[in-house]
């Protein structure tokens, strides 16, 4: 009996969509995803998907807008083409950082595309890292969040000496997932607290923990202009540390991000391929690049074969 599952994809994350197509061992959905000469986006599935369990691969990355819509767009050409069940892959979620009312007469848009691609027709989302955990709360149907947690792990389990590490968190904000990280890997952890005296004075990078003559991973969820990052580095250094190296599940790399991580004194920058780098890896050396398609696909086939995926979230 000819399998009830399909996987369509956007434009955003080619590769990765086929990597998760390989591990599946099934061919990506036919569907054409362009735009008219005015610059609407144009779908249409060329392929029969009555009845069928449909995900849809589509990062939320640069260019933002564009790919959301493709997102919206495939959902409801799958859902008038009467797909049993669509369940939206997302593994960069777009304006997460935009997830409360931090100044007054501002949107909470991470709110607003979660109701738009539930109105969509999605039926379920899968995503990954969400830079607010409780995003899953802004959608009325089921979220699965995963984490890059166990593909890091094997890296710098591989890849190091635990004896001396440490964990770092860039900020206070990311305290709890460096914690965690920092426990599996039964290390230290130390935190930057990063603050301004008065106004329009420069900023004092604080480091809460014991990094001098340690190796240093700096953790975060995603590294977007690397101001942050590279200004942790720094301040780890300035304190005695050796190694230092920086991990993220999102490599978004905005502006002058790649010349601030060359810049930096930072050995290695570890991060997946939720967002496609398009040869930036060329441009900066120390990236590494690990794949979270065999965590996505396996996921996906749990979904469809409505097994527990719980194992997978840690």
């Amino acid at each position: 009996m000819e399998s009830r599952l399909k996987l369509f994809s956007g434009n955003s994350n080619p590769d990765l969509a086929e990597m998760i197509s390989s591990y599946l061992k099934i061919s990506l959905g036919k569907a054409t995803v362009s735009a008219f000469a005015d610059g609407e986006i144009l779908v249409r599935i060329e392929e029969n998907v009555r009845g069928m369990d449909v995900f849809i691969m589509q990062s939320c990355c640069n260019p933002v807008n564009k790919n959301i819509m493709e997102l919206l767009i495939l959902i409801d050409a799958l859902k008038r083409a009467s797909s049993q069940r669509i369940t939206a892959v997302i593994p960069y979620y777009g304006y997460a950082r935009q997830d409360r009312k931090d100044q007054p007469r501002v949107p909470i848009t991470a709110k607003l595309v979660a109701d738009l691609i539930t109105a969509a027709g999605a039926d379920r989302v899968l995503t990954m890292d969400l830079h607010a955990g409780q995003i899953q709360g802004f959608f009325n149907i089921p979220v699965d969040h995963l984490y890059s947690t166990p593909i890091m792990l094997e890296h710098i389990n591989k890849k190091m000496d635990l004896t001396d590490l440490v964990v770092v968190s860039p900020d206070a904000g990311g305290v709890e997932r460096a914690r965690a990280f920092a426990k599996r890997l039964k290390v230290g952890l130390a935190i930057i607290d990063k603050r301004r005296d008065a106004p329009g004075m420069a900023k004092v990078m604080n480091v809460i923990g014991d990094v001098a003559d340690k190796d240093i991973l700096i953790l975060d969820d995603m590294i977007d202009t690397a101001g942050t990052i590279c200004q942790s580095a720094e301040a780890v250094k300035a304190n005695g540390a050796r190694k230092v190296l920086a991990g993220c599940t999102h490599a978004v790399l905005s502006g002058p991000a790649l010349q601030r991580l060359n810049d930096a004194p930072i050995d290695e920058i570890i991060v997946t391929d939720t967002i496609p780098l398009n040869g930036r890896d060329k441009v900066c050396k120390k990236i590494v690049l690990l794949s979270v398609a065999p965590l996505l696909g396996e996921a996906i086939k749990r979904i469809h074969e409505e097994a527990s995926i719980s194992s997978l979230f840690v």
